[in-house]
């Protein structure tokens, strides 16, 4: 049977196969494995005439087509008929395009009946305050009010200019931990041993403390010193690494 296969877009080769079954009436189970191959290489040869890209999946199932058919055409005795009648060259293919079948009706259908979804909070009902402003402010006098609202604009600018406002600008760099490094090193280059605690007493700022430690942290990776706590969130001791006692 001769067919004319028009250049279609298949989203792979299985999808032509499915295309080559149908359009020539045939049954999945009994794939006319002959017709099927050579208008399934018709087709990439109409590609190829169009200078169009061939990938590789379409040209594995072509090979695996040939294959079957070669399989098919080849003498058989008859022991091998009668493993043939046990295990069908089409068996592995035929179970790969109804795997595919099934997975592409799935997904038309999830395509077809896709919707966005969109949540949302629902508006809240705010009551409306049950006051009496006329009540409130019957015995107030304008003068009250004024009163009222200067002491409020002081309160507001106490608490800006308080010394809990963090400032907006921070000193960059101020404390190095190479310095901090050296500062260790010449410490505990007297005294040999001594408290994280101790060393950090007369600090002014949390970030010198940071520093510090992180200090700490790369003369202990440099095998320079090394640290006690006997336990958890107590006390840390600092003691300088003696080259003697280290070999």
């Amino acid at each position: 049977m001769q067919l004319n296969v028009k250049t279609l877009n298949f989203e792979g080769p299985f999808d032509l196969l499915l295309h080559l079954i149908k359009i020539n009436e045939m049954d999945i189970y009994d794939i006319k494995i002959y017709e099927i191959t050579t208008q399934y290489i018709n087709y990439l040869n109409e590609l190829k005439e169009m200078d169009l890209e061939i990938t590789s999946e379409f040209i594995v199932i072509a090979a695996t087509l040939i294959e079957i058919k070669s399989k098919m055409l080849l003498p058989k005795d008859k022991k091998e008929e009668l493993e043939e009648e046990e295990e069908d060259p089409r068996k592995q293919l035929v179970e790969k395009l109804l795997q595919y079948k099934k997975f592409k009706v799935v997904s038309q259908f999830l395509r077809e009946h896709e919707i966005g979804l969109m949540f949302s909070k629902k508006p809240e009902i705010i009551p409306d305050p049950d006051i009496n402003f006329k009540e409130m402010f019957k015995d107030i006098t304008l003068i009250q009010l004024l009163s009222l609202y200067n002491e409020l604009m002081d309160r507001f600018r106490n608490k800006m200019n308080t010394e809990n406002i963090m400032e907006k600008l921070i000193p960059f760099d101020v404390f190095k931990i190479e310095d901090k490094m050296v500062s260790l090193r010449e410490i505990l280059l007297h005294i040999e041993k001594s408290s994280f605690k101790t060393i950090t007493k007369d600090y002014s700022s949390k970030i010198e403390i940071v520093v510090t430690f992180l200090a700490m942290l790369e003369l202990i990776k440099l095998r320079e010193i090394k640290v006690t706590q006997y336990e958890n969130f107590k006390e840390i001791y600092l003691e300088r690494i003696i080259q003697d006692e280290e070999n």
